[in-house]
């Protein structure tokens, strides 16, 4: 099995190698690539990844590539986590937005929508090159925004894709736990960086729907910990997961950002350079404790799994962003949603949760989705109708003038990376 890296100059990548090497036992890796067009990084974070191959007894051969044909040719599964303009662009996207009152970040908003812009024709012309290198391989892509680009990638390419992020992991497993230590099953809802949690269920007792319900003692225990207020998960419907506070809590969220004195990509540069400089000794072969700073917690957990369940189809549940298919009644079946899927070697199938959500929680994907798939369009075509048009729909953006100031700057910040445009 030849397993593929398309950005592994990511400080994320020790997490990948670390869940590969757990599975190779499941998962008989015999070739390992792993492909950046930043040289430095890439020697710096391969070396380590090559230590760490080494050390486990792995026996894999691992290649370090700036060249996407080699990285592709005959691989089995491609692990996607690209930054279209690197760090220096997510400052952009994050500062830029500040100006006009918006919400400044990297995955929502108008700095997500310059980010798919972006990384969408990058992803298109991998997918090319699968398509005559590897064309029986599953692309797992966990490039922001994940959603955006998977449902690019499903609607316009021929490629086996599947978007994933590590946030469901804790987003379903924290809540359950104000409510009981016990194995809970737990209903996810949503799209990427959009989702709740609507469901949660233990030998016949559900949880949060009692709390919502009325039962505020049970209540009480998620407004103590979750960051929303019992009476916005009330009239939410379900638990948001953190990134509904630039919905929810949008003006005050925009002040935070504009008070800070450094955005978070400017943290990340620095975290970056940080662990670089750990990944460079020669003594380490193991993933450094610091990379949690990162925000890479569970990042081999959610890809290498999902990996896992695709090859020996074993039909475990993940959370992943692919086609609805039926499981919400509410969203089209050919819209990428994040929800829990059965996995198997035929790739995901969606699971219907036991509550699709309410009013609210219907009408909020809705005007994403039609957000995304604007935003899909704009990054084929270049138009900026189109692009203006995406922001007016979504919820964080809306005002028209605002939308097109700001657009306009922007687009001019990053116009080396958007040749469509």
């Amino acid at each position: 099995m030849k397993i593929a890296i398309i950005g592994s100059g990511s400080t994320y990548t020790p997490e990948l190698i670390e869940g590969l090497i757990v599975r190779k036992d499941v998962m008989p890796l015999t070739e390992l690539v792993l492909m950046d067009i930043d040289e430095r990084k890439l020697k710096i974070v391969g070396s380590l990844a090559e230590r760490m191959v080494k050390h486990s007894g792995l026996g894999c051969k691992v290649v370090l590539t700036g060249d996407f044909d080699v990285a592709l040719s005959g691989a089995a599964f491609v692990f996607v986590q690209i930054r279209v303009g690197k760090l220096p662009a997510r400052v952009l996207d994050e500062k830029i937005p500040l100006k006009y009152g918006l919400v400044g970040q990297e995955t929502t908003g108008i700095g997500g929508f310059f980010k798919g812009l972006r990384t969408i024709p990058v992803l298109f012309d991998i997918a090319a090159r699968m398509k005559k290198l590897c064309p029986d391989a599953w692309m797992l892509n966990f490039t922001n925004p994940s959603g955006i680009c998977a449902q690019a990638l499903s609607d316009h390419t021929d490629v086996k894709v599947l978007g994933l992020c590590n946030a469901p992991i804790k987003i379903m497993e924290y809540p359950a736990r104000q409510f009981t230590d016990e194995p809970c099953e737990v209903d996810y809802v949503g799209l990427n960086h959009l989702s709740f949690v609507t469901s949660i269920r233990h030998n016949g007792r559900d949880y949060l729907r009692e709390a919502i319900s009325g039962d505020d003692e049970l209540l009480q225990k998620l407004d103590l910990q979750m960051g929303f207020s019992k009476d916005v998960i009330k009239r939410v419907g379900g638990v948001p997961s953190y990134y509904l506070k630039y919905f929810i809590h949008t003006r005050e969220t925009v002040k935070k950002l504009q008070d800070d004195n450094l955005t978070r990509a400017e943290e990340c540069m620095a975290i970056e350079e940080e662990l670089l400089t750990l990944y460079s000794d020669a003594g380490l072969y193991a993933k450094p404790e610091q990379l949690s700073q990162r925000g890479g917690a569970m990042y081999s957990e959610a890809a290498c799994s999902l990996a896992e369940s695709l090859h020996t189809g074993d039909g475990k549940i993940h959370v992943v962003n692919a086609y609805n298919n039926g499981a919400l009644s509410y969203m089209r079946d050919d819209d990428v949603i994040e929800t829990r899927a059965t996995v198997d070697k035929n790739g995901a199938k969606m699971l219907p949760p036991t509550h699709a959500g309410g009013d609210y929680i219907q009408g909020i994907m809705q005007a994403v989705k039609a957000y995304e798939r604007l935003t899909v369009r704009a990054a084929i075509n270049g138009s900026r109708d189109d692009a203006i048009s995406a922001l007016m729909i979504n919820p964080l953006i809306a005002d028209y003038e605002t939308a097109c100031a700001c657009f306009d700057e922007m687009l001019e910040a990053h116009r080396e990376y958007l040749p469509q445009f």
